[in-house]
């Protein structure tokens, strides 16, 4: 049976219904946000990220995509800066639980949140609502899904830095000024030592890097900085790939995974 195309919006509501009914019925939230990443990217980098990453799994799985929701929730350090528009956690949280709900009731019964923002602060908790009601829920970031980026990037993901940048060059370069890119200042009130970086294994002594207010506020102000954590020059087309490549690769073997384990009509038991 073929769809003409992977997006929820784009098809009609037999459709959807249909496709979840008798091909899958697992279906993808993809995150971003509306912030500003640096003088070289545009605002919507992370919306753009979660979108490209998720299309890309729904054209390599029957999974169905949702419409990709283009505000999202931000850390404390985010807040009151130029370029980057914030909801609060309970509006995101909110948001987050109605789509899936919604989405429901056409047949879907197994759902993937794919995150290309910091917010775990919102999503781990609409899991959780969500799993109280019955849904079965999984939640990811790429770059912490994806694990082992040093394989690709020279470090860790951070801000509008080389693998963020990486993933613009190869999904939107049209929306990318590499004339503007220049390294970031990426010191924090404690030690790097103490905080797990986005993308690395925990080490003994680590907090997770949204377990405490460990940032300085300024470095993502475009007023008083260019707003990047990290490098965006050292950022290539083919680093973005690669990452995207590997990503999309993983989730694929999740879904087939699941529908594997739950076939179309089953859904696991979560209450």
């Amino acid at each position: 049976m073929e769809r003409k195309s992977v997006w929820f919006q784009e098809l009609s509501g037999p459709e959807v219904v249909d496709w979840a009914k008798t091909q899958c019925d697992l279906a993808i939230l993809p995150l971003g946000a509306i912030e500003q990443h640096g003088p070289h990217c545009p605002n919507g980098s992370d919306a753009f990220n979660a979108i490209g990453l998720a299309e890309r799994i729904g054209q390599n799985s029957k999974a169905i995509i949702l419409p990709c929701p283009m505000y999202g929730s931000h850390p404390y350090h985010h807040w009151g800066v130029h370029g980057t528009i914030p909801l609060t956690f309970e509006t995101h949280i909110g948001l987050v639980t109605d789509i899936i709900r919604g989405a429901a009731v056409s047949g879907f019964n197994k759902f993937i949140i794919l995150s290309a923002h910091g917010q775990v602060s919102s999503t781990i908790v609409a899991v959780h609502k969500l799993g109280i009601e019955g849904h079965f829920v999984l939640s990811m970031h790429w770059y912490d899904f994806l694990r082992d980026n040093k394989e690709i990037f020279s470090d860790y993901m951070w801000h509008a830095d080389e693998s963020e940048t990486s993933l613009a060059l190869y999904m939107y370069p049209q929306f990318v000024d590499m004339s503007k890119a220049a390294p970031g200042e990426a010191t924090g009130l404690i030690s790097s030592k103490w905080k797990i970086a986005p993308g690395a294994e925990a080490k003994p002594g680590q907090m997770y890097h949204f377990e405490g207010t460990f940032a300085l506020p300024e470095k993502f102000d475009m007023r008083k900085s260019n707003g990047c954590v990290g490098d965006p020059t050292k950022a290539t087309k083919e680093k973005g790939e690669k990452a995207v490549t590997k990503t999309v690769k993983m989730v694929c073997e999740l879904i087939d995974e699941i529908m594997t384990a739950y076939p179309v009509g089953v859904k696991p038991v979560t209450a």
